[in-house]
């Protein structure tokens, strides 16, 4: 199964691991508004909202203009990186998780900018129909299909 992932889906894959067992559970390359495609959004108990940008190597992180558009959409910002990644590349006012396929490690903080309630609502919204609609797809693969009337 780990032959046909990417590597950034495989740091998503550790990083959403590690965050289950802080009770967040992620969605992996959620698109919050049009052109933009996060790799992990992940969703506290308290209804607390992070983004996770997974790179895996210094060219993947440079070539990476939008990141900064993922702030407003968020409480808290990080990156998941593997072992090797040259970390002092990476802004230090974001988070900083290593990881790999099986799990991660929080080894920085990301800082806190609270989401307005109607920007929050916004997002969980879409977050929650996003879920129902990827977790349908498992037990119908052709959801339209079928016509009723």
């Amino acid at each position: 199964m780990d032959a046909n992932l990417q590597p950034g889906q495989l740091l998503a894959r550790g990083t959403a691991r590690h965050l289950r067992q802080h009770d967040f559970v992620c969605l992996e390359e959620f698109v919050p508004i049009s052109g933009l495609r996060v790799d992990l959004m992940a969703v506290g108990p308290k209804g607390d909202i992070w983004v996770v940008e997974c790179k895996s190597s210094r060219a993947d992180f440079q070539t990476d203009s939008k990141w900064q558009g993922y702030l407003e959409w968020c409480d808290r910002f990080f990156w998941a990186v593997g072992p090797e990644f040259p970390t002092e590349l990476l802004p230090p006012d974001t988070g900083l998780i290593i990881a790999d396929a099986y799990d991660a490690e929080i080894v920085r903080d990301a800082p806190e900018a609270r989401l307005n309630a109607a920007r929050r609502k916004k997002i969980l919204l879409k977050f929650a129909r996003n879920a129902a609609d990827r977790l349908r797809g498992f037990t119908d693969p052709r959801p339209g299909s079928i016509q009723s009337g």
